[in-house]
C-alpha cells in the first residue's frame, strides 16, 4: 500500500495488523525500504508514525535534536499512585535532564566494567545449563525448552547479581520480571509495586552496607560539582534495569534459533570460538529482537529525502529494515559471523544520546551464554520442525513463543 505526505508524495504504508508484517517483518520492512527511505506506519490506537527505513537516515534521525522524546502520561490507572514517581526513566528524557543522569550513571556501564563482570556471569550461566541438562534427562524424549529454562531466567539472574539482590530473593524477582515484560494484565499490576519496593529495599540496604555491586557503585558516584543520584533516581534506575534488562532473553533465543537454522555458520563458530564477539554483533544485526525504536516527535517541520515530516508528528527508526540495508551492509540478507567489524554499525542498541546504556553488559552476557551453551552441548539441535519456529505476532519485538531443543 502507499500513502502520501503533505506535498502529495507517494510513500509506502505499513499496517502493523497485516499478517505479512507480523509473520515476516524483515521482508515487509525491506520492501518498504527499497521503495523509499520513509514509510508510514499505521497502528491501531495510535496515529500514523513516520518510519525511517534506511540505515543512514535512521541513524541521523536518532542523533537529531529536532526529534525528541515526549514524556508519556504516567497516570496509569493500573499503577499505584505512590509508584508513579519512579516510572519516568532516562528513556523518556531529553536535553539537559537526560544528559545529567547519563553523565552520572555512564561510568558504571562501560565496556571495561562489563568485561570485569564476566566472571560473575559465567557461574550463573553454568548453573542454568546444569538445570537445563537435568530437565532434559528427566524428560522422556529429551526435549527441553531453551527459552523457558535458559534464555528467560538468565537476564534476571544477571541483573540481580549486578544490583546486589540476595540469592534467596531472586526467585521472586524472576516472577516479577516475567510479569513486567508482558506490559499489562493482573500479574503486571501486582508486580509493579513489588519491584519498586524491592528496589527501594536494595538501595536502602546498600546505603547501610556498601558492597561490590551496581547500586553501591552508583551511590558512591559523585560529580566534581557535588551532583549525585538521589534515592528516587536510584530506585528508578534499578526498576528500569529490571525491564530493559530483559532484552537478552529474546536475543539469546533468537541467536540460538538462527545458529541452528544455519548449520554452516554454527560449525564455523564451533571451529573458531574466537569469532564469538563478532558473531554476537552479526546475530544482533540479523536477528535482533527490537524491530523499531520508541517513537520520537518532530519539534519543527523537517524534510527528509523530499518527504515533509510535520511539527509534532511521530517518527521511529525501523531497526529491522536499517540493519539489512544494502547501502550499509554488503549482502545484508546473508548471515556472516565473520563480517568485518570495521563496517557500518548495526542499530540493535539504537544510536545517539539514547544509545542503550546497558549495551556492553548485554553483549558480554550474550557472549558468555552462547559460548558456554555451545561448548557444553556439541549436539544441540532443534526438536521439531526448524521451518516452524513459532514466532509470536508482536509488531514491536521479534520473539519466539518457545524454543524446544535436544541437547
Amino acid at each position: 500500500m502507499t500513502s502520501t505526505d503533505h506535498r502529495g508524495n507517494a510513500v509506502p504504508e505499513i499496517n502493523l495488523t497485516d499478517a505479512e508484517v507480523l509473520h515476516d517483518p524483515f521482508t515487509a520492512y525491506g520492501d518498504a525500504r527499497e521503495r523509499s527511505p520513509l514509510a508510514l506506519i499505521q497502528a491501531p490506537g495510535f496515529g500514523p508514525i513516520w518510519a525511517f527505513t534506511r540505515h543512514e537516515e535512521a541513524r541521523a534521525m536518532l542523533a537529531d535534536p529536532r526529534f525528541e522524546l515526549t514524556a508519556a502520561s504516567y497516570a496509569r490507572p493500573d499503577v499505584p499512585e505512590h509508584c508513579l514517581a519512579y516510572l519516568r526513566t532516562m528513556q523518556e528524557m531529553d536535553g539537559p535532564e537526560h544528559l545529567r543522569l547519563r553523565r552520572l550513571v555512564s561510568p558504571a556501564f562501560t565496556a571495561r566494567r562489563a568485561a570485569g563482570f564476566r566472571p560473575r556471569i559465567e557461574p550463573i550461566v553454568d548453573r542454568l545449563l546444569d538445570d537445563l541438562a537435568e530437565r532434559a534427562a528427566q524428560a522422556g524424549d529429551g526435549v527441553v525448552d531453551l527459552l523457558l529454562h535458559f534464555a528467560r531466567p538468565l537476564p534476571m539472574d544477571v541483573i540481580c547479581e549486578l544490583v546486589g539482590i540476595p540469592e534467596h530473593d531472586r526467585p521472586r524477582w524472576r516472577e516479577w520480571g516475567a510479569a513486567v515484560a508482558t506490559g499489562w494484565g493482573q500479574a503486571f499490576v501486582e508486580a509493579i509495586p513489588q519491584i519498586m519496593a524491592g528496589a527501594e529495599a536494595a538501595v536502602a540496604h546498600r546505603r547501610a552496607e556498601p558492597g561490590d555491586d551496581l547500586v553501591s557503585e552508583l551511590i558512591r558516584i559523585r560529580e566534581q560539582d557535588g551532583d549525585r543520584l538521589d534515592d528516587t533516581e536510584l530506585v528508578t534506575l534499578v526498576w528500569h534495569l529490571v525491564l530493559a534488562g530483559q532484552t537478552p532473553t529474546n536475543l539469546v533465543a533468537n541467536a540460538v534459533e538462527t545458529l541452528l537454522a544455519h548449520p554452516g555458520q554454527l560449525a564455523a563458530l564451533r571451529r573458531n570460538p574466537d569469532l564469538m564477539p563478532r558473531a554476537v554483533e552479526e546475530l544482533t544485526r540479523w536477528a535482533g529482537p527490537q524491530l523499531m525504536t520508541i517513537p520520537r516527535y518532530a519539534r519543527e517541520d523537517v524534510e527528509v529525502a523530499g518527504v515533509l515530516v510535520g511539527k509534532g508528528e511521530a517518527v521511529t527508526a525501523v531497526i529491522a529494515a536499517a540493519n539489512r540495508d544494502p547501502r550499509a551492509f554488503p549482502d545484508p540478507e546473508t548471515l556472516d559471523l565473520s563480517r568485518p567489524a570495521e563496517g557500518a554499525a548495526h542499530l540493535g542498541y539504537a544510536h545517539g544520546p539514547h544509545f542503550c546504556l546497558g549495551a556492553a553488559l548485554a553483549r558480554t552476557q550474550v557472549e558468555v551464554a552462547l559460548t558456554r551453551l555451545l561448548r557444553r552441548f556439541p549436539d544441540l539441535a532443534f526438536a521439531g520442525s526448524p521451518t516452524q519456529p513459532g514466532w509470536l505476532p508482536d509488531p514491536g519485538t521479534r520473539r519466539l513463543a518457545a524454543l524446544p531443543v535436544t541437547l
